[in-house]
């Protein structure tokens, strides 16, 4: 089963609190091919209180059958297709990333998932996925969106990847949203300055030089969709963006590299971003130049 190819993967176990998340998820699927491939992994040993006398085919089954029903009744132009995995459910969704245009997983405590640490689950699919993850916060129902809904997208000194833009783009314009892109200075630090002791950094002119580049890179952009705003805003990069995000309807963050300890700790901005965002959080892999893609897990 699962064998259908492309599409959007959405992971779920038994749990009536996933419903937002695979209402998302086949949300999405509507502009990513109608395809949307229900995972649910079986793990051994099974976990305290599976039911039992039920082969893992049945019991995969009996999981993932009222997701693809709920799916056929409020999504129609959707196709939901069952997929089991046999194995841990990190595993099986990053195996599954090489074929799908978006993840989508629910990050709560446990990552969606039993008998796993802190977001373990939530945290490595979104650093070693192949595509992008999309993470919700499950059992929590989205605010009915503001009348002029955002999403926000955080942006470096120099320039935005054009990955993470493309998939900020195309989000706002299906929300029809403001795409807010903010780029955040840090606070005046002290600077040596020769024999003449230390200084202030001038804030202002980075502020302005930063603007200058982004503005010129986001150009092309705006072009596609005008709502799109540039903010430039003094404070530490996650605690701009997770306060943004208190009032936007989704937050992209894009990860540069896919080796050493980006790998492992996401980067200290995105994943602090995906661990505190009031708002689902899509994580953009960015492919960094002469550094090749690895193989499939």
């Amino acid at each position: 089963m699962g064998e259908v190819p492309g599409g959007v993967v959405v992971g779920v176990v038994d749990a009536e609190e996933l419903v937002p998340v695979v209402r998302a998820a086949a949300w999405e699927a509507l502009a990513h091919g109608g395809v949307l491939r229900v995972l649910h992994a079986v793990e051994w040993p099974l976990p305290p209180g599976s039911a039992e006398g039920l082969g893992h085919v049945q019991r995969a089954e009996r999981v993932i059958a009222p997701f693809v029903e709920l799916v056929a009744k409020e999504f129609p132009q959707v196709r939901a297709v069952p997929d089991i995995f046999s194995g841990s459910p990190a595993p099986a969704l990053l195996r599954r990333s090489h074929e799908a245009t978006l993840v989508v997983v629910g990050h709560r405590g446990s990552g969606g998932f039993p008998r796993l640490p802190l977001g373990s689950v939530a945290l490595q699919v979104a650093t070693h996925a192949a595509c992008p993850v999309l993470v919700i916060r499950p059992g929590e129902e989205q605010d009915p969106p503001p009348q002029r809904p955002r999403v926000v997208v955080g942006a470096e000194a120099s320039a935005v990847p054009a990955e993470v833009m493309d998939f900020a783009v195309a989000a706002a314009v299906r929300r029809e949203a403001d795409l807010d892109v903010i780029h955040a200075v840090a606070p005046p630090v002290l600077a040596r300055a020769g024999t003449t002791g230390p200084v202030l950094t001038d804030q202002q002119a980075l502020s302005d030089s930063a603007a200058k580049a982004l503005e010129r890179e986001l150009a092309a952009y705006r072009k596609q969709w005008p709502r799109l705003r540039l903010h430039v805003s003094e404070g530490r990069p996650a605690n701009v963006l997770v306060e943004a995000s208190r009032s936007a309807v989704l937050l992209v963050a894009g990860t540069r590299g896919r080796s050493g300890l980006r790998r492992l700790m996401l980067g200290s901005v995105s994943g602090e971003v995906l661990h505190h965002a009031h708002c689902p959080v899509a994580v953009i892999p960015c492919a960094v130049e002469g550094e090749e893609h690895p193989d499939g897990p």
